[in-house]
């Protein structure tokens, strides 16, 4: 139902903008630039499903293999402890416990393409739970935000896009994004487990989210004691063993149990296919509106007018510059892409606008792509607290990023 509200809000605003712009200031091509967004969106939401398409089929016959091989249920044994107080509507030992690994772990490693065939695979298997078809359970709500919390350790794709723009030191963003992605998925994690009334002082949990700040801490610490050309080679290598090392110890466990590794990869894949056709629908919705919000220029009024409020207030406006990459992720991934390399050929890579831009773009992800996509895929309508606690882990996010920037960078 909220996601109705935000969608009927994007499009309406949008076209309010657009008569604003042609009737005060005459700009006749506002409308034609809307209309030919709406068709250029929805192509894209297309391509975006039939490009999933073949990830789909790849990594849920993966994940096929390692459920009949016994992957799965050994790392859902491994993790019930923690998992059953995240999630207390899973039941103990669950399949789906190391699906949910399996996605966070991905999305850890900065592996897009491998995270969200897992997701939906987990998604698939929370429905198959849930006693109310068309409504969120609290166990989705807990696993979207933890998806749109957008926690990374190796964001290489940044590091890539600030070396081509020029950056002297591509990595010096590194620390900064995993501080403010790590407070964006504590923030999540805090606002859901409010709203579900799930105790987050007790050992277990402690004990858990104590070991994964000394991990991140440890692998700071190892990254930052490499110049910047080698932390590259090892982020991205590092994602590129564990990808395929993942593969291997599948098949393996396969063999181990007997299993017919090709047919079950066969039967996983074949659900690839029909769950990208099941989201085309909603990719179109949510990318449409975005993309006439944008082509209007309500994005525009909006950075302007909160640059005046901010200077209004007496507080600095530099950060602002950097905003339109903010605003923009929780809508859509290439979008805030875009806003990023733009801010960094606008103010130059090492700017301070060009490097916030590049923390802002790692410190949260799509929110409204992921409930799109992932809700979608299993037929949910309502989605209850998801996208206030979502949307609360961005704005910490963002908040985060701006006093890290200001930190290291001001």
């Amino acid at each position: 139902m909220v996601l109705n509200y935000i969608w009927i809000a994007f499009i309406l605003v949008a076209f309010v903008v657009g008569l604003v712009r042609l009737i005060a200031m005459g700009d006749v091509a506002v409308f034609s630039d809307m209309k030919d967004m709406l068709f250029t969106q929805a192509e894209t939401a297309f391509e975006i499903s039939i490009g999933l398409t073949g990830m789909l089929a790849l990594w849920l016959g993966v994940m096929k293999v390692g459920e009949q091989g016994g992957v799965v249920n050994v790392l859902a044994r491994i993790l019930g402890p923690v998992f059953q107080k995240l999630f207390p509507d899973i039941p103990k030992g669950h399949p789906v416990t190391g699906s949910i690994f399996m996605n966070l772990s991905a999305n850890m490693l900065g592996l897009d393409n491998a995270a969200t065939p897992m997701g939906l695979k987990a998604m698939e298997q929370m429905q198959e739970l849930n006693t109310k078809k068309d409504t969120a359970t609290n166990s989705m709500i807990m696993f979207l935000v933890l998806n749109t919390s957008g926690l990374t350790l190796i964001p290489a794709s940044i590091l890539v896009y600030r070396a081509q723009q020029g950056a002297a030191q591509p990595t010096d963003v590194f620390v900064p994004i995993l501080l403010a992605t790590f407070f964006s998925t504590l923030a999540g994690i805090i606002a859901t487990s409010i709203y579900q009334r799930i105790n987050l002082l007790n050992r277990t949990l402690l004990l858990t989210l104590g070991g994964v700040c000394i991990a991140v801490a440890a692998a700071i610490w190892g990254l930052m004691q490499l110049d910047s050309v080698t932390m590259n080679i090892v982020s991205v290598s590092v994602a590129d063993i564990m990808l395929v090392t993942i593969v291997a110890l599948f098949v393996l466990a396969g063999l181990r149990k007997r299993v017919n590794c090709y047919d079950a990869f066969i039967e996983g894949a074949k659900e690839g296919f029909t769950t990208a056709v099941r989201i085309i629908p909603y990719l179109v919705a949510i990318l449409v509106a975005v993309g006439m919000f944008s082509a209007s220029g309500a994005m525009d009024w909006l950075i302007d007018g909160l640059s005046w409020c901010v200077g209004a207030l007496g507080f600095d406006t530099d950060f602002v510059g950097a905003m339109p990459t903010a605003l923009m992720k929780p809508l859509s991934g290439g979008g805030a892409r875009g806003m990023m390399v733009n801010a960094m050929q606008a103010y130059g890579a090492d700017s301070f606008v060009g490097r916030l831009s590049c923390i802002f773009q790692g410190s949260t992800d799509t929110t409204f792509y992921i409930l799109a996509v992932y809700f979608g895929s299993v037929g949910i309508r309502y989605t209850r607290h998801a996208v206030t606690c979502g949307l609360l882990a961005d704005l910490a996010g963002i908040i985060a990023a701006i006093f890290i920037a200001y930190m290291f960078f001001a």
